[in-house]
């Protein structure tokens, strides 16, 4: 059960788009799928499929790190501009 549209007098079904992943975790899926036998994107669909109808278990929310501010006095440094860069760089490297 794919969109079907028009392009340029055939007909297109489904729909592509790209997603990033993990490096490990798209290498455990490709072994999985060839354990299956089956394609890498139908493994993907049918997850995607049981996690949208609930069936599968939904990943814990991470918990968030707590930020811990640290304000000084001060300010930039003589000659150093923020727009600039080299400037940046170049203080940076005096500073070593």
């Amino acid at each position: 059960m794919g969109l079907s549209a028009h392009n340029y007098g055939a007909i297109v079904l489904g729909m592509k788009t790209t997603i990033e992943l993990p490096d490990e975790l798209l290498v455990e899926a490709k072994k999985r799928a060839a354990e299956l036998r089956r394609p890498l994107r139908r493994l993907i669909e049918d997850g995607l499929r049981a996690q949208l109808a609930g069936g599968g278990k939904a990943a814990r929310p991470r918990k968030g790190r707590r930020v811990r501010w640290v304000t000084v006095a001060g300010g930039l440094p003589a000659g150093v501009d923020i727009a600039d860069r080299g400037i940046m760089h170049e203080w940076i490297r005096r500073q070593r």
